[in-house]
């Protein structure tokens, strides 16, 4: 029988080996994306400081539609670089956590760039 391998194993392996990498500072910060089959979370982090700078996600009570689509993952990237903006953040460092850089990553990191965060 063949056994089928663990997708978020594979992707939390590849998760590791990026993380090993990158690394936020407070001078450019790290977005890290995480990606369920229902929402779509961002959160910028200063990893040195070890603490959340802003965050955005389609859980919130503001947010309306449907939190698994492409509309929506633009709609938190731009959400979250207007935070970032507001607290003068605008260089980052892109962590997409694994998943491969298609579909509502690359939409959430297009609307990021559209609301002025540049990496």
């Amino acid at each position: 029988m063949v056994s089928r391998k663990d997708r978020n194993q594979a992707r939390l392996k590849r998760h590791r080996r990026v993380r090993a990498k990158i690394s936020g500072t407070a001078a450019r910060p790290r977005l890290a994306v995480y990606r369920s089959n229902a929402n779509i979370v961002a959160q910028i982090i200063d990893d040195v400081a070890g603490t959340t700078l802003v965050s955005a996600s389609t859980l919130e009570k503001d947010f309306e539609g449907n939190g698994g689509n492409k509309v929506a993952a633009r709609a938190i990237g731009r959400t979250i670089a207007e935070r970032a903006n507001a607290k003068g953040i605008t260089e980052v460092v892109f962590d997409r956590g694994g998943y491969l850089y298609h579909g509502r990553v690359s939409e959430l990191a297009e609307g990021a760039r559209e609301g002025g965060l540049k990496f």
